[in-house]
């Protein structure tokens, strides 16, 4: 077992890092990165994008004549906690005692891709040039790297570890997605004494809801309610509710006409309870789609199959920093790191899966310099 990648993982993991309050853990990789010699720069995202700490980079230049330069990328930040940090190596596997998540996602990728980077340069590898990026609020919207000046890349090649599946997993492509903010404003009157005086609020919002199609829609598409707050009192027809709402598709015209229908519905709702609704929608991420023969996923297959992994292409349903890659013109493919249970309290990932991510690091590299050769 290379414990290295354990320690390292189990020091981060027990570092808080929800979305905007990344510093300790920045801080952690960018002191690990300088103590192997390496220069690590820390971006001006931090006030731009309400955190406390900037997007970092660090480049290893090219050791080898040709090749293709790579860039790898994972987040510093975690969903939001709800518990202490206690995370513990039981039979194999690495879990959190302290009953909130783990912080696998995406803290197993940095340790990895850490860790690879300290056995290229104690290996003396030979390389056509590797870029690290660790990003900010990811969780929360991609907005980290967002606000990552991409033109800081030599590479136009790059690879994230953020799908939580048996290694192995290639994704293909993710969804579209659209976020909508739902505002209802009735008016308000007391519930006991008059209230045929009011319009509830909340009544609209639930019509609404009520005749939405949520959940799977069909294979490549999904909607959701994730949110609803109103009222201010059980005595009080209600003046203001409003919710949040989500659609995903790998079909960005299956997308529009879901958002539009939901558009539809919500106009319905307020008009049949009288009241006034307010809707924005927003772009939560851009979809894309790879093709099985684009280098970058050629690459990726080779490194996998170098490690001691068989390939399998799937699509995702969530987005990670490599939709704002792509989106940006810059083939970047995210690949399985054997984390599960994401996001929840039962969140754990296997030592095996630490160390073979490793392996899989070192991969990438080795297959990238071979390109054209």
């Amino acid at each position: 077992m290379s414990q290295d990648v354990v320690d390292l993982f189990l020091d981060l993991a027990a570092l808080p890092s929800p979305p905007g309050e990344e510093r300790a853990v920045a801080d952690r990789v960018a002191g690990y990165l300088t103590e192997l010699g390496l220069e690590v720069s820390e971006d001006d995202a931090g006030p731009r994008i309400d955190s406390n700490a900037g997007n970092l980079y660090c480049r290893l230049d090219p050791t080898a004549d040709g090749g293709l330069p790579i860039f790898l990328c994972a987040h510093l930040d975690t969903v939001p906690l709800d518990g202490r940090l206690e995370p513990v190596v039981e039979d194999g596997v690495v879990r959190n005692a302290g009953g909130t998540i783990l912080g696998a996602d995406n803290k197993a990728s940095v340790a990895a891709m850490l860790e690879g980077t300290r056995r290229l340069l104690a290996e003396g590898r030979p390389h056509a040039g590797v870029e690290l990026v660790f990003t900010l609020k990811e969780e929360v919207g991609l907005v980290g790297v967002g606000a990552f000046d991409q033109e800081r890349l030599a590479a136009r090649v790059g690879y994230v570890y953020d799908h939580a599946a048996p290694i192995g997993g290639v994704l293909l492509g993710s969804p579209y997605s659209r976020r909508l903010e739902v505002s209802f404003h009735g008016r308000a009157a007391h519930s006991g004494i008059a209230p045929e005086e009011g319009r509830s609020a909340i009544v609209a919002a639930a019509r609404a809801i009520a005749d939405f199609r949520l959940g799977r829609l069909d294979e490549e598409t999904t909607a959701n309610v994730g949110t609803i707050h109103g009222g201010t009192g059980g005595n009080i027809v209600p003046e203001h509710c409003r919710f949040t709402a989500e659609v995903r598709s790998h079909d960005e015209g299956k997308l529009a006409d879901v958002v539009q229908e939901m558009m539809d519905t919500i106009a319905f709702a307020a008009a049949a309870v009288e009241c006034e609704v307010e809707t924005k929608v927003d772009r939560s991420f851009q979809g894309y789609r790879l093709k099985q023969d684009e280098p970058a996923v050629r690459l990726a297959v080779a490194a996998l199959e170098r490690a001691g992994y068989e390939p399998r292409f799937t699509l995702g349903g969530g987005g990670a920093d490599a939709n704002v890659f792509n989106e940006r013109g810059l083939a970047c493919v995210n690949i399985a790191n054997g984390m599960a249970k994401i996001h929840t309290p039962e969140e754990e990932i296997a030592v095996a899966d630490l160390e073979g991510m490793v392996e899989v690091t070192l991969a990438l590299v080795d297959c990238a310099r071979e390109v054209g050769a």
